[in-house]
């Protein structure tokens, strides 16, 4: 038996270059882009959802962190600093742009590069810098509405390429996925087009905006009346003759346009004639008098919840029903960060394991440790009344921070700058009661700050 050949498959529902794996149809393809668009750019509680998460990203910083302690390594960890700077559109903005994943379930963005030739006229030259060496020129998104299908490698079913057909000439144009970077929120079956967080709330968002419909529809009902219209019996005869049909056909156009605008009002036929006979026409507004048995105010704020409850985000509606607490929101707020702090993740997994190597494969950087990696920051900031408070028990203590990963650490949690480099080098292992947190006690917290002099100790002698 061959161990390095691949015998089964993942199972993906496809057909040629469309995926089948949603089993609503209305989901599936260039349908549900349209769909999940409308949801995005309609419904005020996915686009406050989807707001809140932009904006939460958007303000999580993005550093470099060196492979090694070498010089090299530093000189490596300066150039992906300065790529990420050096390109036609901001970091932020390409996160945004990467950020469309979350509403349709993947985003593709083609890598485009530049030689740093200064200030160029040609953009494929045109750069801050003049060390001629490769950098990122753009990593544009290839937008969702643009998808035509996707090429698949037809032995191991991965994917080779994106077809798009986009404005303004609607060319069909094939990406390969060596030159691109595909993002999505989560894998299934390998499938490329990941999930969409609105896929849950796809049911609530349904019956939501129907209702909203209808209670619209109901609202100028009430205000204008039902109208009804009576005509001759003779116009009702299915040998009616073309001119009757024709009377007939322009008052049901008439009673179904009838609103309350400013170009209100009928012109209709009397009900009697100056000799007192009738002639069989009336028009009439019927009006519901009384209380609907539904309250829809009621039945679409459920559905908010529900839509809000998919993503982690039901904490944005507290308040609303006059109840909630400071400690439930709070709980709320932390899992809804753990799951933006995930999305960071991914993206970052992303860039680490494609974007940075193909980087480095066009420039020549000699006796590297390893490869610079693109770390994001935390999505919210450390409590730093209780840090401080951490900070001044040490230092009461008499404990002073001499190693580099906590200085460091405690240095980024303030946002303070980061310690000079030089000094740094030996590493230290701290014990595991000492990283969390400290214990109320003083004779068990005087313990550990022991430990810790002990364990600084022996990493001095080594």
């Amino acid at each position: 038996m061959n161990p390095f050949l691949e015998i089964g498959s993942t199972g993906l529902t496809r057909f040629g270059g469309w995926i089948y794996e949603e089993w609503l149809k209305d989901l599936q393809g260039q349908k549900a882009i349209k769909i999940y668009k409308e949801m995005r750019d309609s419904d005020p509680v996915i686009g406050a959802i989807l707001f809140a998460i932009k904006m939460l990203i958007r303000q999580a910083s993005w550093r470099v962190e060196a492979g090694g302690n070498t010089r090299q390594d530093e000189e490596a960890k300066e150039f992906l600093e300065s790529c990420m700077k050096d390109m036609s559109h901001s970091w932020h903005d390409l996160i945004t742009e990467i950020l469309s994943m979350l509403v349709f379930g993947w985003s593709y963005h083609e890598l485009v590069f530049k030689r740093r030739n200064g200030d160029s006229r040609d953009p494929a030259q045109k750069s801050k810098y003049t060390d001629g060496r490769i950098g990122w020129r753009k990593i544009p998104i290839r937008a969702q509405e643009t998808f035509y299908q996707w090429v698949f490698d037809e032995e191991d079913g991965g994917i080779k390429a994106l077809k798009q057909m986009p404005p303004p000439d609607y060319r069909i144009r094939e990406i390969p996925i060596e030159k691109s970077l595909l993002f999505r929120t989560e894998s299934r079956k390998g499938s490329p087009e990941g999930v969409s967080i609105l896929r849950t709330a796809y049911r609530a968002w349904y019956f939501k905006k129907n209702i909203e419909e209808i209670e619209g529809i109901g609202i100028e009902r009430d205000l204008a009346g039902l109208p009804v219209a009576y005509v001759p019996l003779e116009l009702l005869n299915p040998n009616a003759t073309t001119e009757q049909k024709a009377v007939l056909s322009l008052i049901q156009r008439l009673v179904t346009n009838i609103r309350r605008d400013e170009t209100e009002g009928v012109v209709f036929p009397a009900e009697e004639l100056p000799d007192g006979r009738k002639t069989g026409y009336k028009l009439s507004l019927l009006s519901t008098g009384g209380r609907r048995q539904f309250d829809t105010t009621d039945i679409i704020e459920r559905y908010d919840k529900r839509i809000a409850m998919t993503v982690l985000a039901d904490f944005i509606l507290l308040g609303q029903d006059k109840v909630g607490s400071y400690a439930l929101a709070s709980s709320k707020t932390n899992m809804f960060s753990l799951a933006i702090g995930a999305i960071l993740d991914s993206i970052q997994e992303v860039f680490n394991t494609y974007a940075v190597p193909r980087l480095f494969a066009l420039n020549s950087f000699q006796g590297l440790s390893g490869l610079p990696v693109l770390v994001h920051g935390d999505v919210e900031s450390p409590d730093l009344k209780e840090l401080g408070d951490y900070i001044s028990s040490l230092a009461g203590a008499g404990f002073n921070i001499i190693d580099d990963e906590v200085e460091n650490y405690l240095r980024q949690v303030a946002s303070l700058p980061q310690k000079p480099k030089e000094g740094l080098g030996k590493r230290l292992y701290l014990p595991a009661r000492i990283k969390q947190s400290v214990d109320d006690d003083r004779q068990e917290f005087i313990k550990a700050v022991r430990e810790l002099r002990e364990a600084v100790r022996k990493a001095m002698e080594v």
